[in-house]
């Protein structure tokens, strides 16, 4: 995203874009990627409620969360792309807030990564879960990654 200063976060969490909603889809490819064909579509605000619920010391992946919404609606899978503008809204909105905080340095990108689209960038996400007893790896030499080492061990059980 760019110009976040400029836009109001909070308005964006509350815009439903009338969802939720399901769609049917018949590419070929997607199905077999994503086990079936009824795609579930979350709408930013059910994002903010699950990532409130992880506590401190414990971490979830956006795609435990995508899995989440998929069970709960009866969908073969929740669709990716809303997913990860979705968190991102969460995270700015709650940077913008002066109270009711959603701990969203907490939701991780697949495998343990931290990501560089929340407020302040990778270095504020690992100064905040290093401060609640996780261990941040780099990984790669020219596409440097950073991830939370063990995170599997943290996980959040979304039940």
């Amino acid at each position: 995203m760019a110009n976040e200063d400029k836009k109001d976060f909070n308005a964006m969490l509350h815009d439903s874009k009338d969802m939720p909603k399901f769609q049917i889809i018949i590419d070929q490819k997607s199905i077999e990627k994503y086990g079936g064909n009824k795609m579930y579509f979350a709408p930013p605000i059910d994002y903010d409620k699950v990532m409130k619920k992880v506590p401190y010391g414990k971490v979830i992946t956006v795609g435990k969360i995508r899995e989440h919404f998929a069970k709960l609606s009866g969908a073969d899978f929740t669709e990716p792309i809303t997913a990860g503008i979705f968190v991102s809204i969460v995270a700015w909105a709650s940077y913008q807030r002066s109270e009711d905080e959603t701990p969203y340095w907490r939701t991780l990108k697949a495998n343990g990564e931290l990501d560089a689209k929340y407020p302040n960038g990778i270095e504020a996400q690992k100064e905040k879960l290093e401060a609640e007893g996780h261990t941040i790896i780099q990984k790669g030499r020219k596409n440097i990654r950073y991830y939370v080492k063990d995170y599997e061990n943290s996980l959040f059980d979304l039940k």
